[in-house]
């Protein structure tokens, strides 16, 4: 048994951890890029936290999904103001930018240089400069995560910046800070949550260190997912989702993703879509067309047997069959109010190249069956 886990350089857990922020940033550094999402304002009580720590704060705000020349824009900002410290403070959105600005900072040159697929090639030699995770959304795990991913609509594609020198300096993670989220939101960061700690407890690079967080963080979205979507301040329910996707983000990083993200990652480059949104479309089919393919060419193998876990964890039913847990998430996607792909501009011409550009991803390699050009097709058009 040989793996690899690695994480943030700290991690802060609990309501209230907010408040840390600016102290311990303090020990860091004295000029701060602060990446917000499109609601800087939501930042207010860290932005005079730090200015009474002796922090000067710069912000760059984030709407939408980030691109190369959202990073290009808040690196400009950070190196004309000299800041030795950068802070992502928003969703997914503004934590990878955050995290590609710290990467550049150190490293020089331009994101183009370092971006895979669509990049030149290099490689991040430097680690990043001191970044703070501090998320304000409960899905995408990218505190944790040693990547940031940035799309090209040049290219219509979306590429990741990747080293382990990214990973975080410090992942303040207080699950207060997402009391309130509207239901939209909560249902498709949740959802990317649970497809980050399913497909990871599934993939050909599971360890025993992954498995265990995969399994707590399943049972937590389980129980809690649809109690945040149905009352955003149940602050138990917000408190398990923050934990759920803290524990998706360790596992994605550190053992892999599938054919979900196999998907989402290349229709995120192709269409203007939420990736949550585009994971929870994803999902059910994705589960049901891999377990049919294992049944057919993996008969009695360790795939069906941990797709029977999940479902148990689910459901909460020790009868469960891999069945009912296809079933589960279908119910529970429809109880959200998951839109489909055709939603976000999907059409049946674009479908084979989707199909293609997904069979390129290290995640469809580690998908834990190999699928059939034709099966991936059945995924996205039943996601549609």
């Amino acid at each position: 048994m040989q793996f690899d886990f690695a994480t943030a350089g700290r991690v802060l857990f609990g309501p209230g951890t907010l408040r840390q922020a600016a102290p311990l940033a303090a020990e860091i550094g004295k000029r701060a890029l602060v990446v917000t999402g499109s609601k800087p304002e939501r930042a207010a009580e860290l932005l005079a936290s730090m200015a009474e720590e002796g922090i000067a704060p710069v912000t760059y705000a984030v709407s939408g999904e980030p691109t190369l020349d959202t990073a290009r824009e808040a690196i400009a900002l950070a190196r004309e103001n000299r800041c030795d410290l950068v802070i992502g403070f928003g969703g997914g959105s503004a934590l990878d930018t955050g995290k590609s600005v710290a990467a550049v900072l150190a490293n020089g040159g331009d994101p183009l240089d370092y971006a895979e697929v669509v990049g030149r090639g290099k490689k991040l030699t430097r680690p990043s400069a001191p970044f703070i995770a501090i998320p304000t959304t409960a899905g995408t795990g990218a505190e944790v995560t040693r990547n940031a991913v940035l799309a090209s609509p040049e290219h219509r594609v979306k590429a990741s910046l990747r080293s382990l020198g990214m990973l975080p300096t410090l992942a303040i993670v207080d699950p207060d800070l997402t009391l309130g989220l509207p239901p939209e939101p909560t249902a498709s960061s949740g959802l990317d949550a649970l497809t980050q700690l399913i497909e990871p407890f599934l993939t050909t690079r599971a360890n025993p260190l992954t498995d265990g967080l995969c399994r707590e963080g399943i049972r937590r979205v389980a129980r809690s997912l649809r109690r945040a979507y149905e009352n955003g301040s149940d602050a138990e329910a917000r408190q398990d989702m923050a934990l759920a996707s803290l524990m998706g983000g360790m596992a994605l990083s550190n053992a892999g993703l599938a054919a979900v993200h196999a998907l989402a990652g290349p229709f995120g480059g192709m269409f203007p879509a939420p990736h949550g949104a585009t994971c929870a479309s994803l999902l059910p089919a994705a589960m049901e067309v891999n377990l049919r393919a294992a049944q057919a060419r993996q008969p009695g193998g360790e795939f069906l047997r941990r797709c029977e876990e999940v479902a148990r964890i689910l459901t909460g039913r020790p009868e469960a069959t891999a069945e009912d847990g296809v079933v589960w998430i279908r119910e529970l996607c429809r109880a959200l109010n998951v839109r489909p792909l055709r939603a976000y501009g999907l059409t049946e011409a674009e479908i084979p190249g989707l199909v293609e550009r997904s069979k390129a991803t290290s995640s469809m390699k580690a998908n834990p069956v190999a699928l059939t050009d034709e099966e991936i097709r059945e995924i996205v058009v039943r996601s549609a």
